[in-house]
């Protein structure tokens, strides 16, 4: 997979999805008093039912529905989205989208499901289920995936170059606040959600924050730590790194070149963030057994493993994690965090309305001088 296919997915989550369908909830998705989900036909004839499967570039193998098919029946398309804003104006744009299953993250499954436009997990028909870590059950957006299934997740922290840093960095600060000797040799991410973050934690507030007067000073660190960037970016800070041009970076877990013998990734000592990507089923789909096989089948440990062999994420199912080679997870150390270390720390949930102080205060802080 592309390393910019893998920045489209991230730069999805900048934006509230309740600027796209008119949502304003921002408690996170715990499903308190949700109905159970009417009944699907356990023995429905899945080779009559074809699936429609919206995903992220090179965010599965390309010959899944193929072996699919050949394993379970149903004939599957897949269409792809570049960002979470893409696909939920097909999603809530009024009538069926065609689309049976969508990969979103986790803030925006959220959102879908507070406008009513998701299936509930029948966990009878996704057996598989059982390979999921507990853990899984406890993010923040969703608390006992009553309508969406983990498929990735991580953590963001620094990036750092060993030879080039002369110490070990262990805060939000040294980002913020570089050492002399790091001026203009540090990046941060533009990408709203990320940019606000190590302000965000260094300060003690919430990745999740929606108070004006908390945001107006994380603005403040921001409009001041940008002096000391070589860089806002995305999407090159690992060549940066391994080209010497950056000597720290923020990062996700994923995208930190642990492969290079002087690159290391540390979480800060003030915590950071919880992001995952999800699988959901449509309410409009006409096909919702087959998609239940599709998120069963995804869930078998040989095919959930692939994301963390070949995007270099970690997996959510645990069948899946034990398979990896351990030569990998040498090199790509964040793949060895456990679970109940990466749920310390804050799970992102939907901004509801308060998206939009995020977008004025991202536009105002890469526009100032």
């Amino acid at each position: 997979m592309s390393r910019l296919g893998r920045f489209r997915r991230q730069s999805a989550v900048a934006l509230s999805a309740a600027a796209l369908v008119a949502v304003a909830a921002c408690g996170g998705g715990d499903s308190e008093g949700a109905a159970a989900p009417a009944s699907l036909d356990p023995s429905a004839d899945l080779s009559a039912q074809k699936l429609t499967v919206s995903n992220w570039d090179g965010y599965m193998p390309e010959d899944l529905p193929a072996k699919f098919k050949a394993a379970v029946g149903p004939a599957v398309t897949v269409t792809k989205h570049a960002t979470n804003e893409e696909v939920m104006a097909k999603l809530t744009a009024g009538g069926d989208s065609g689309i049976d299953v969508a990969f979103v993250s986790g803030q925006f499954a959220q959102a879908l499901n507070e406008q009513g436009l998701l299936e509930p997990i029948h966990t009878d028909l996704v057996p598989n289920l059982k390979n999921l870590y507990p853990q899984a059950t406890e993010l923040a957006y969703d608390k006992g995936n009553y309508f969406s299934v983990p498929y990735t997740w991580g953590t963001t922290g620094l990036c750092y170059r060993t030879d080039l840093t002369g110490y070990t960095p262990d805060s939000w600060n040294d980002l913020l606040s570089p050492k002399p000797a790091l001026r203009k040799k540090v990046t941060m991410m533009a990408t709203e959600r990320w940019l606000m973050l190590p302000a965000q934690k260094s300060l003690g507030f919430s990745a999740n924050t929606t108070d004006e007067a908390e945001m107006d000073k994380v603005k403040t660190s921001l409009v001041e730590a940008k002096k000391n960037l070589l860089a806002y970016d995305d999407t090159t800070f690992g060549d940066r790194l391994k080209s010497g041009e950056a000597a720290l970076v923020e990062s996700w877990d994923g995208w930190c070149p642990t492969d290079q013998p002087n690159i290391k990734f540390v979480v800060p000592k003030e915590g950071s963030d919880v992001w995952v990507d999800t699988m959901v089923i449509l309410k409009s789909s006409k096909n919702k057994e087959a998609a239940h096989a599709f998120v069963n089948y995804i869930l078998e440990a040989p095919n959930h493993a692939w994301a963390a062999q070949n995007i270099l994420y970690k997996v959510p199912n645990e069948a899946a994690m034990k398979t990896l080679d351990p030569a990998l997870v040498t090199s790509y150390p964040h793949l060895a965090m456990t679970p109940a270390d990466l749920l310390k720390q804050e799970g992102y949930i939907d901004l509801g309305e308060a998206a939009t102080t995020y977008t004025r205060i991202a536009t105002e802080v890469t526009a100032a001088k």
